[in-house]
Order: C-alpha cells, then sequence, then structure tokens
C-alpha cells in the first residue's frame, strides 16, 4: 500500500484500525457543523463501519492526516459506482461497476485547512486507484454549497456533469472526474 509521507508535523498515510476513532470524529463533525445535516444512516454506513467497508477491502481504502497523535483529515476510496436515481442514468452507465474507484469522505478539521492536507490526501487516494487491478477510472460528485468544494475539485478534476437546479434548498451536486496517470491499473 502507500507510504507514509510527512510535511509540516503532518503524517499522511493509510489508515490505520488505532486511527478509526479519530477519522469517524472528523467525518460526523463535518456532517454536522460543515454540511449541516447530521449523519443520515441511508448516506453514511460506510462511517460507522469505517474498518468494514475501508480496511477490510482490498479495492477500498482509507487515508488520513495525522498531527500531534490525532487525525485531522480523512479521503477514502470505495469500489461503489454513482447510482440512478438519484443521479441520471446516463451518468451510472459511463460509471459502471467494477472499473469505478469513487471518492469519499475528503474531510479537513477547520483548523487545519489550507495546509493543502485535502490535495495531498486526494493524491494519496489516485495513486492507490491507479495501482489497483480493475480501476478504470476515479469518480465523484460534491455539494457546490460547501464553501470551497466546486473551486477545489475543478482544481484537480474535470467537469462530467453539472446538476445544479439552483434551489438553496437541494443539493447542488457536480460530478467530477479525477484522471488516473499513465500506466494505471487495468
Amino acid at each position: 500500500m502507500t507510504a507514509t509521507t510527512s510535511t509540516d508535523r503532518y503524517a499522511l498515510r493509510p489508515a490505520e484500525a488505532a486511527d478509526l476513532d479519530g477519522a469517524r470524529s472528523v467525518m460526523l463533525d463535518a456532517f454536522y457543523h460543515d454540511l449541516g445535516y447530521g449523519y443520515r444512516p441511508e448516506w453514511h454506513a460506510d462511517v460507522i463501519d469505517l474498518e468494514g467497508a475501508y480496511l477490510r477491502q482490498p479495492r477500498h481504502a482509507l487515508f488520513v492526516a495525522v498531527h500531534d497523535g490525532q487525525v485531522v483529515a480523512t479521503t477514502g476510496v470505495r469500489a461503489v459506482a454513482p447510482k440512478s436515481p438519484p443521479h441520471p442514468a446516463w451518468l451510472a452507465e459511463r460509471y459502471p461497476e467494477p472499473g469505478t474507484a469513487q471518492l469519499y469522505r475528503v474531510y479537513v478539521r477547520p483548523g487545519h485547512r489550507r495546509r493543502g492536507l485535502a490535495r495531498r490526501l486526494v493524491g494519496l487516494a489516485r495513486d492507490f486507484v491507479a495501482a489497483t487491478p480493475g480501476y478504470e477510472r476515479l469518480y465523484l460528485h460534491t455539494d457546490t454549497r460547501v464553501p470551497g468544494a466546486e473551486e477545489f475539485w475543478r482544481s484537480l478534476a474535470t467537469l462530467v456533469h453539472d446538476d445544479r437546479d439552483a434551489n438553496p434548498a437541494t443539493f447542488q451536486t457536480v460530478h467530477f472526474e479525477i484522471p488516473l496517470p499513465r500506466g494505471a491499473a487495468a
């Protein structure tokens, strides 16, 4: 698996069992404080069973940034393609299983933002996907109501579909694909 990288007192690496409570805390805080809708079992089952969802699945991975012994950022990869509904049928067809890896749980605690952690963790995830046989593409979607989300993803990924409907009460979803390095596993 991917080696540990350290920068500015942060260790970025694949998650270990000892990291899971800290990673879960980062994720739940993001659901409640950043996203504003809290824990939703139909969307967040992986967060309750991080070990089963990420550590026990060979084609899945969870990456963390650790600072002073505390997990402060997360990024996950799962072999899960977008579903229709809620997404358009043509999108689900473009990103079929098992060749699609989906990026999940890219969250950074507020006091650690703007230090490149999310970008570096996404890089580890991209490298993992590129090195994992059977993956052909790396997909993600984001809600553009989250401050900075759209700009961040546009700096790393290729826009695939803008599904916004201008209703501030509903998700304003934009779909992206992150290019994999040449020679990626097929």
